[in-house]
């Protein structure tokens, strides 16, 4: 293994979707032990990000593939294709994902295996115990804040399972310039999610109450932030775009309201007041000290994530807001969540960062353990390694890695030309025909 000193760390990112790409990027450049050649996999299926959404995102890679898990693994154990093993693995999956991953990486048996890192991109809202346990057996499982943190070995304790790799770190995208207000400026931005509301009644109430609000307040810029373009997709399944539901606006938006795509850290440069349901962006709002809201219009609740936020003091509703009123987050709460306004953001990745050297510098690691094994989880733990074409002893089945070719053929042309009619055929059928289906199935 190489040392800060020597050669550069060689570090492997593999992602399922553009948000959880950005977060393992960021997050692989912050605990690396020096510099580091980073190689990102993104696995393929209906999120894998597209060229646009990558160069939105902004965190780079000296080289990108897209992999299936089974060929992520071949190519992690150095087999036939050529390429360096890899020091450090940070897996920026679903928990289903880094499971069947887990498994894999255990049953390639290198004599000299790699870290593996693994985590959240964003707030923890719902399935802390089956996310956590399928995350189990990495390495580090990186915490977002200390509250994450505690939370986090709450659960592997409270099941007997090993709570060592629980390591409190932070999300690695917080930055930017601290808030300043510009006199003459006055700028409000929604930032959206993609599956938060779900109902299109929810999100024709949002987007009404947003256009209501700009009429208001005619001198103010209310900026609508979207996470994607139309047939794209991101972490979460996005079926009813604002975007569509604006352009059936009656009468259209008022001039002082408009969309905007683009890199989340661009928006917030100009943003005096960020309002939204429960987004990740709030955290970075939060982080530079912009004023942030969380509105309470569809109530308090599991499902929209917003009941994260009790105690902040950033709970708020429409009404309220076109009333001038602005939230003010609770200081002690505001020192749980890892957003770090005060300046120790920049140390939040010391810890992690110290134990990959540590582990690094051993002359080799035990075998990975996850919690759930054919023994303790026989009902559960084979579906999701099948999902991703890895059977029960960890090794994929036979054809989920094809015999690798060299680059540029005729074939591999066509095999990506299918795969991404594929994908379009099945966002269109996501975006297009599901919602349909649903509305004739109700009447």
């Amino acid at each position: 293994m190489p040392s800060p000193t020597s050669e550069p760390v060689r570090v492997a990112v593999l992602a399922d979707s553009d948000t959880r790409w950005k977060w393992g990027a960021l997050t692989a450049r912050r605990i690396a032990p020096g510099p580091a050649v980073l190689t990102g996999f993104l696995l393929r299926g209906r999120a894998t990000p597209t060229a646009r959404q990558l160069a939105e995102v902004g965190a780079e890679a000296d080289a990108i593939h897209e992999v299936t898990a089974a060929e992520f693994l071949r190519r992690a154990g150095g087999d036939t294709y050529g390429d360096d093993t890899y020091d450090v693995i940070v897996l920026a999956l679903v928990g289903g994902g880094v499971q069947a991953v887990l498994h894999g990486l255990a049953a390639l048996r290198t004599p000299n295996r790699p870290v593996v890192v693994t985590g959240y991109v964003g707030v923890v809202y719902e399935k802390l115990a089956d996310g956590l346990l399928l995350r189990h057996g990495a390495d580090l499982v990186l915490a977002n804040s200390r509250r994450d943190a505690e939370r986090f070995r709450a659960v592997y304790e409270g099941v007997g399972a090993d709570a060592s790799a629980v390591t409190e770190a932070a999300l690695p995208f917080l930055g930017g310039a601290a808030y300043r207000p510009e006199a003459g400026r006055d700028t409000l931005v929604f930032a959206t999610q993609p599956s938060v509301p779900a109902s299109r009644a929810d999100r024709a109430h949002l987007l009404g109450r947003l256009i209501e609000h700009a009429r208001l307040h005619p001198t103010r810029e209310v900026v609508l932030k979207l996470r994607s373009r139309p047939g794209e997709h991101t972490t979460h399944l996005e079926e009813l775009p604002y975007q569509r539901l604006a352009e059936k606006t009656p009468g259209g938006l008022p001039p002082n309201l408009t969309l905007a795509h683009g890199h989340m850290g661009e928006v917030l440069d100009r943003t005096d007041l960020l309002v939204t349901v429960s987004s990740t962006a709030a955290m970075e709002s939060l982080h530079r000290g912009i004023p942030t809201a969380i509105l309470t219009d569809l109530g308090v609740r599991e499902s929209l994530g917003n009941h994260h936020f009790i105690g902040s003091g950033l709970l708020t509703s429409f009404d309220r807001l076109d009333a001038g009123h602005r939230p003010k987050p609770d200081p002690l709460w505001l020192a749980g969540q890892g957003v770090a306004a005060d300046g120790r953001y920049e140390n939040a990745f010391d810890t992690a960062r110290e134990r990959v050297a540590e582990l690094l510098a051993r002359p080799g690691l035990p075998a990975l353990a996850p919690y759930y094994t054919a023994a303790t989880a026989p009902g559960y733990l084979p579906g999701i390694l099948a999902r991703h074409r890895i059977g029960p002893d960890g090794v994929p089945l036979p054809g989920a890695a094809g015999e690798p070719r060299p680059g540029g053929g005729v074939r591999r042309l066509v095999r990506e030309a299918v795969r991404g009619a594929a994908r379009g055929a099945y966002r269109h059928g996501v975006q297009r025909v599901a919602p349909v289906i649903r509305r004739v199935g109700e009447l």
